[in-house]
């Protein structure tokens, strides 16, 4: 994605000062850029699902639930982020509640996943946890 399209979390900001910066500074030892907040990690691994940016999004998962792996469905367009709620998730906080409905396409069908995710800050950094619904 080019740095200066609108960034596909639906901030309205463009991509390389929204997500593009921790999707390109988050293994840069010299520089690293990692999200201050759980709802901008959360945006940024929305948008992680759709450029199809694995390794990002295994890097921003906690290690007690990380998969090994992951493949994603390239069929699968994301269109859509709204965040519904939040809870703690902020510069100082250790945990975090992010609620959100992520809008898709599959297959030429509108589809929808609604979520409510935990959120653990750990060393300074904010990693996914796991769905709590």
């Amino acid at each position: 994605m080019d740095k200066d399209e609108r960034c596909p979390c639906n901030t309205g900001e463009i991509y390389g000062s929204c997500c593009g910066r921790f999707h390109t500074g988050y293994s840069d030892p010299q520089a690293p850029a990692w999200p201050a907040t759980a709802v901008e990690l959360m945006r940024s691994r929305y948008s992680a699902f759709a450029l199809m940016l694995p390794g990002y999004l295994l890097a921003t998962w906690h290690p007690s639930t990380r998969p090994t792996e992951l493949d994603l469905d390239e069929t699968i367009v994301w269109k859509n982020l709204e965040i519904v709620r939040t809870e703690a998730g902020g510069p100082f906080d250790q945990t975090g509640i992010v609620e959100f409905v992520a809008r898709y396409g599959l297959l030429g069908q509108r589809e929808y996943q609604h979520e409510v995710s935990e959120f653990v800050r750990e060393d300074g950094r904010w990693y996914y946890l796991d769905a709590v619904e």
